[in-house]
């Protein structure tokens, strides 16, 4: 059991279990495989990759999965890592959608779980997540035992003193002293908790468009903006978590509404003139009164519609600024645009690139994610299952 004490290293109870983490960690990351297979690649004897072997199918963690057959033509029984030994949860809270999925440790999604976010007030969000959540589980067939860990993507910073969350204005009540206590209380105890753009940038580098990048940054634009970064594999958090907070950097806009051009500049934050209603709001300003939403605006200008492609190029000139202004500190081998706004990277790239080399040399490429809506949950599983395996495995070997 987790807080069980573990035998010395050196003993042979801790050499024995050293041994069956090496081999379910390589049944994890190199797929099913025979005894022989897993002597070779992990420096085992045979002997000791059987007993290893053995314990790992009694405690539940390994499974016998079929057979091969070998140059003499004999058959070799082939064994994985059992996915079913543990589940994660992983919630996605946006302003206008909820989404939660449950996977195994295989990576697979067993039940998922999509719907409309309704709620003005925090107490309301979180007894829907709540509700969604177990809705979820439910649907998996399985009991909150069964889940080993939960991760929430969430706009904001979590504040681990008020244990709530700051920098995140879109979210109602989402501020309150103790907000994580209660999403704790809905969700299950040891939530993680992480910002939904480093969780999209976690997916989009195991999973999408980042993958093998070393240094990039992630760039998500809906109801608000915010970007993760990612270095070696890490997500680059700064000193007090709000790295990659890009929504309020500073942003001055040609002249306020109803203003003439020689109007002083109105300052104002990146977020307001970036976010998916800035789009909308420029196409009305051009004269481009039905436009009810930023995808009716990329849909028009698909179609053609000049007003719609010159409010699609205002936005990729805004955008051009925020992806200059990263380059500048962070010197990014790669710039992923997700989010709401990402999925219109085919209207946005190009004038993106046009503009970044009409006012700098640095230039990074610019990319459309790869995961669009799954971004924050494909990040959630992902970091979920890392501390799973771990915790199954103490578990499972303790208990057994």
């Amino acid at each position: 059991m987790v807080g069980a004490e573990n035998p010395p290293v050196g003993t042979p109870a801790g050499m024995r279990k050293i041994n069956q983490r090496a081999v379910l960690d390589l049944l994890r990351r190199s797929g099913p495989a025979t005894r022989p297979q897993v002597a070779k690649d992990t420096g085992l004897s045979k002997p000791t990759v059987s007993q290893a072997l053995l314990a790992l199918e009694a405690a539940g963690l390994a499974r016998a999965t079929g057979h091969t057959s070998t140059g003499t033509g004999r058959s070799a029984v082939l064994y994985e890592a059992d996915p079913t030994a543990g589940y994660v949860l992983g919630v996605d809270i946006g302003r206008e959608h909820l989404r939660v999925a449950v996977s195994d440790l295989g990576h697979t999604v067993v039940a998922r779980r999509d719907e409309r976010n309704t709620s003005r007030s925090g107490t309301a969000l979180v007894s829907a997540v709540g509700a969604l959540a177990a809705a979820t589980v439910r649907e998996a067939g399985l009991s909150q035992a069964d889940i080993v860990v939960r991760v929430l993507g969430s706009p904001g910073v979590a504040d681990p003193d008020k244990r709530c969350f700051r920098h995140a204005p879109n979210l109602p009540g989402w501020g309150k002293a103790g907000l994580l206590d209660e999403l704790e209380g809905v969700l299950g105890p040891d939530l993680m908790v992480e910002n939904d753009a480093n969780l999209t940038a976690v997916g989009e580098w195991e999973r999408g468009a980042a993958r093998g990048a070393s240094v990039f940054g992630c760039i998500t634009i809906g109801t608000g903006v915010g970007m993760g970064v990612m270095v070696d594999g890490q997500v680059f958090r700064g000193a007090t978590g709000a790295a990659g907070e890009i929504g309020y950097l500073p942003y001055g806009q040609s002249h306020a509404a109803g203003e003439g051009e020689d109007a002083p500049p109105v300052r104002g934050h990146l977020e307001e003139a970036t976010a998916a209603q800035s789009v909308v709001r420029g196409a009305r300003e051009l004269g481009l009164g039905t436009a009810k939403s930023a995808r009716e605006v990329f849909r028009l200008a698909r179609d053609g519609d000049e007003l719609a492609l010159r409010a699609v190029e205002a936005e990729a000139d805004r955008l051009a600024y925020t992806v200059a202004s990263v380059a500048a500190v962070i010197d990014p081998e790669l710039i992923v645009l997700g989010g709401g706004i990402g999925t219109a990277a085919d209207l946005l790239l190009d004038p993106i690139d046009r503009a970044l080399r009409s006012f700098t040399p640095l230039v990074p490429s610019v990319v459309q994610g790869e995961l669009g809506d799954d971004g924050v949950l494909t990040g959630a599983i992902s970091v979920g299952l890392r501390a799973a395996e771990g915790l199954v495995f103490e578990r499972k070997v303790g208990a057994a």
